[in-house]
């Protein structure tokens, strides 16, 4: 597994702040109104950014990445609504695919997630990536890491029976607002991606008390996967 060059993207200052950190050699350019920063990461060339909160926002950073910094893989990171009744608030999720939840064309005979006449609407995260993600995490944060399905929608859950519906209509593991659009993105590009998720609430209604207090120590949690998994993937040297 050998990466030349990896966009990092998390969706909030706090899913950022640690990596800006610890970046050496940091070139600041803005594209789009998104400010990327290039640099090492432990001897990887990165590109780091902070998309914005939303499908969208994540869609055009994740082209700009592709075309203008020509990364060949993408690591997103951050936090998410836990969907799975088994994930309690700091557990782990490891994408291995991701849907579109909000997509919705039912009334012309498409189930709920299916994008109509595209040729796939689950987009599937890279084996060695997923492999590279899960063993950092194990490492940090033994039997607290779920490798499974991430939705994604540009809505805030907080209600327990669409969490159920999620879970069982589309078998999702956790819920959020970037990481579709991501997987999306990279899978027309042909670049492999993971999504890595630690979850800072439950998207069943109490998400106002639980946000607040864990978004921090939910990045932290992100931070620290990716700190393994790039310690441990060192294309310099292989």
């Amino acid at each position: 597994m050998s990466y030349r060059k990896i966009g990092l993207i998390g969706a909030m200052d706090e899913e950022i702040k640690r990596f800006l950190d610890h970046i050496d050699d940091v070139k600041t350019i803005e594209k789009a109104g998104i400010r990327f920063y290039e640099g090492f990461f432990y001897d990887t060339e990165v590109v780091l950014c902070k998309s914005g909160v939303g499908k969208v926002n994540a869609a055009v950073c994740s082209q700009i990445l592709i075309d203008h910094f020509e990364i060949n893989a993408v690591i997103f990171t951050g936090v998410a609504g836990a969907l799975h009744p088994d994930l309690q608030i700091g557990d782990i999720v490891i994408s291995t695919d991701c849907m579109h939840h909000d997509m919705d064309a039912s009334p012309l005979g498409f189930s709920r997630g299916t994008i109509p006449y595209d040729k796939t609407s689950i987009f599937k995260a890279d084996d060695d990536l997923i492999k590279a993600a899960f063993q950092a995490s194990e490492k940090s944060f033994h039997n607290r890491t779920r490798k499974g399905r991430i939705l994604s929608g540009d809505q805030f859950i907080a209600d327990r029976e669409v969490v159920q519906q999620l879970h069982k209509q589309m078998d999702g593991d956790c819920t959020e607002m970037e990481g579709a659009a991501v997987a999306q993105v990279c899978s027309m590009n042909e670049v492999p991606f993971v999504i890595i998720r630690s979850m800072s609430d439950k998207a069943d209604g109490s998400a106002d008390v639980n946000f607040a207090e864990f978004v921090v120590q939910a990045s932290q949690h992100s931070y620290q996967i990716v700190e393994q998994m790039l310690k441990n993937i060192n294309p310099h040297q292989m």
